[in-house]
């Protein structure tokens, strides 16, 4: 392949063995060259704007900001350049905080460098690769998003009133002087609001309220 037909790769990685490690394993590459790599997320702030990248494979724990938080600096900077999280978190926070910050894949270090370079191929593609351990938490917590918007959805009109006030910090006292109905009338208001969100708790109540 011609060398300018070659997609530029940046990696960031704080382990030197392993930024040492990935670099070759690009180098080894046809289709692939290495445009730099970076110990930290603040070099790579400072310094992939002014380069020639397309994608950068990006390590989750980094010293000082993290990779998601890069991720997310470097993407307002250089909104077309891709990000593939290469790492060895699974943490759903995380995963979810990546993809959010613009990253279009997240695939684990234990994968190997075959499966690392098929991720990247995919990522020029169009495709979102992801080892399939983040992939069934991502769909497990799509289907936990529809299950709690299905049962936000079956609440009444009254039921969302009160919610709206519960958010808002009110105690029960308040709440009915508010919708003018008796204490006791919004205390079985709110043990239906707790059958149907499947919660025990006033704050896991409003938590699944505002996640809807």
């Amino acid at each position: 392949m011609n060398s300018k037909m070659k997609k530029r790769i940046g990696i960031v990685e704080d382990n030197r063995d392993l930024r040492e490690a990935m670099a070759m394993m690009i180098q080894f590459t046809q289709q692939y060259e290495l445009a730099g790599t970076f110990e930290n997320a603040e070099t790579a702030i400072e310094m992939v704007p002014s380069l020639e990248i397309d994608a950068v494979l990006m390590d989750v724990n980094l010293p000082g900001y993290s990779g998601y938080e890069c991720v997310s600096i470097l993407k307002t900077k250089k909104p077309q350049l891709l990000f593939l999280m290469c790492t060895s978190y699974e943490d759903d926070d995380i995963i979810f905080k990546s993809l959010k910050a613009g990253a279009s894949g997240y695939i684990l270090k234990t994968e190997g460098p075959t499966k690392i370079i098929d991720a990247l191929n995919d990522l020029f593609d169009g495709g979102s690769p992801m080892s399939s351990s983040i992939a069934r938490k991502v769909v497990a917590s799509f289907s936990k998003f529809e299950t709690i918007s299905e049962s936000v959805m079956s609440l009444t009109p009254r039921e969302n009133e009160i919610l709206e006030l519960l958010a808002t910090g009110k105690m029960n006292k308040e709440v009915a002087d508010n919708l003018q109905i008796s204490a006791g009338t919004v205390r079985k208001h709110i043990q239906h609001i707790y059958e149907k969100l499947q919660v025990n708790t006033r704050v896991e109540a409003v938590n699944v309220y505002l996640k809807r």
